[in-house]
């Protein structure tokens, strides 16, 4: 299903069982300006997902059929859209769980629909550049990582590395200034955006996945190293 806003700048796939909570939350982002598209379980997320192509995928993870977390990882292997979770588990683990596969943000239930919106907003503005574009002087090598911050391409010993937004947008900063070290809100800033309000521990759950994209980990830090007590930066310590 899907409903169209004329001034709609993006496309918001919100998957959500509870059809009164999805109806609700659709109906404000149509108003904020967004396409919507819906889907009920977890099998017709990923079909709808495929085919939709959205921008944002509001993704809860108590889904019948296929859980949240699985739907998450089937879609990631074709699309690096902004997933936000939304959850009734509030443990810990489950929100870490859900952002080591991919997920941008998480809110828990119950939420504010107004924050959902403003969540979506805040995800939206952060840049994404396209391949292609990029002017001469914008690569970055560490070792045989290359780091073009122009085109948003990534590539280790030559090969495309595949980075959500957020892993992405993690490494441009830092690749941006190398050696310089940068706080976990000085990093929520950059990549969150000013007004995003939320727990820094986000920026280490995305470092940590970052790493293991790179094939490397904290106790043997090639590209993105610890400073203790404070962030991270770029280059060995």
């Amino acid at each position: 299903m899907r409903s169209e806003s004329a001034r709609a700048a993006a496309t918001v796939l919100v998957v959500e069982d509870e059809v009164a909570l999805s109806d609700v939350v659709q109906a404000y982002l149509v108003k904020a300006g967004y396409a919507t598209g819906s889907a009920r379980s977890g099998p017709e997320a990923v079909e709808v997902a495929r085919a939709l192509s959205p921008d944002v995928i509001i993704l809860d993870l108590g889904l019948p059929g296929l859980d949240g977390l699985e739907v998450m990882r089937r879609i990631r292997a074709f699309s690096d859209c902004y997933v936000l979770i939304t959850t009734a588990r509030s443990e810990e683990v489950d929100r870490l769980v859900g952002l080591s596969v991919g997920a941008d943000d998480y809110l828990t239930k119950p939420f504010s629909v107004r924050e959902l919106v403003a969540r979506v907003q805040a995800v939206l503005r952060r840049p994404r550049g396209e391949p292609g574009t990029a002017p001469s002087g914008t690569v970055r090598a560490f070792g045989e990582l290359e780091i073009d911050t122009a085109a948003q391409e990534v590539r280790l010993a030559g090969q495309p590395v595949p980075l959500t937004p957020t892993e992405r947008g993690l490494l441009m900063t830092l690749a941006r200034r190398p050696g310089q070290v940068f706080s976990r809100h000085q990093l929520m800033e950059a990549v969150w955006g000013d007004t995003w309000i939320g727990d820094d521990h986000l920026v280490d759950v995305h470092i940590a996945n970052l790493r293991r994209k790179l094939d490397e980990t904290a106790g043997s830090a090639r590209y993105v190293t610890t400073v203790r007590g404070i962030g991270y930066r770029m280059g060995k310590g």
